[in-house]
């Protein structure tokens, strides 16, 4: 048959299949998340955001930028010197730890800390202290080599 109906706008231009996947795969994503329920998944990572914390202040070459008290697992730093953040990340990158580097879209709040680029690690339900611990090694690592 060669016929062809079109919706009224602007619905007529809304070509292709909906994201079906995508939707069945958000739907299974929030089952899980309730199945292990949101107050213990903030638990759990309020406890690597204190962990962190307590292994960053032992770099006293490491800046944190913004650390307020109710924030989560997400940390912004830099090394104290001349160590730009794509230095760093390559570096730690190259031993199995991704972290973002850059100006994350924020330049006038860069310009307002006196720096270019931040590196940012974030830590998830997914993570473990074990893993902060490989991040503090690596950053250590490329301490002696950029420090």
């Amino acid at each position: 048959r060669d016929l062809v109906t079109y919706n009224d706008s602007p619905h007529k231009f809304e070509a292709g299949t909906p994201s079906i996947v995508e939707a069945i795969g958000f739907g299974v994503a929030l089952e899980y998340l309730m199945k292990i329920g949101m107050g213990s998944i903030q638990l759990y990572e309020k406890s690597l955001k204190e962990y962190a914390e307590k292994q960053f202040d032992q770099l006293d070459w490491l800046s944190i930028q913004g650390n307020a008290s109710e924030k989560g697992a997400i940390f912004s730093f830099t090394m104290k010197g001349t160590a730009h953040a794509h230095d760093i990340s390559t570096i730690i990158d190259r031993r199995g730890i991704a972290v973002r580097a850059g100006h994350h879209c924020a330049q006038p709040l860069m310009k307002h800390l006196g720096v270019n680029a931040t590196c940012r690690a974030s830590f998830g339900m997914y993570n473990s202290t074990t893993e902060i611990d490989e991040l503090i090694s690596s950053l250590k690592f490329a301490y002696d080599i950029l420090g």
